[in-house]
């Protein structure tokens, strides 16, 4: 079973950059599509951007231009990497992981993200 743990969470004004990391427990490559959710009071909860297994990305509208996802397969983790912050980013940060699969995983619902890490918390202040 994998096992995710989010860091890299803190306060920044609008327009700063953070660099989130999910590190997992095992090697995700492939097998697996990778995800990062967030959740702000007052909002649904909903996807921010995800990877299928040949790398294949896809972002929410909201961040499209800002955010990206680097990934190091040699360390197991992912980054979602925030610069041009906005008060609207505000919100706490999950990683996830669907899989995994007999072949390259191709994302066919949100529903399928069944392993989650703890979340950290991102602020971004005007």
């Amino acid at each position: 079973q994998v096992q995710l743990v989010e860091s890299g969470g803190g306060s920044v004004q609008a327009g700063g950059s953070l660099r989130l990391s999910c590190a997992a427990s095992e090697n995700t490559y492939e097998n697996y599509c990778m995800g990062w959710f967030r959740h702000a009071p007052g909002k649904a909860p909903g996807i921010v951007v995800h990877i299928d297994g040949r790398g294949t990305t896809s972002y929410a509208d909201s961040v499209k231009g800002r955010f990206t996802i680097p990934k190091d397969n040699a360390k197991n983790t992912l980054y979602l990497q925030m610069n041009s912050l906005k008060p609207e980013d505000t919100a706490m940060y999950y990683c996830a992981a669907a899989g995994p699969y007999g072949g390259y995983c191709v994302l066919a619902s949100v529903s399928e993200f069944g392993y989650w890490g703890q979340g950290t918390q991102v602020t971004v202040s005007s």
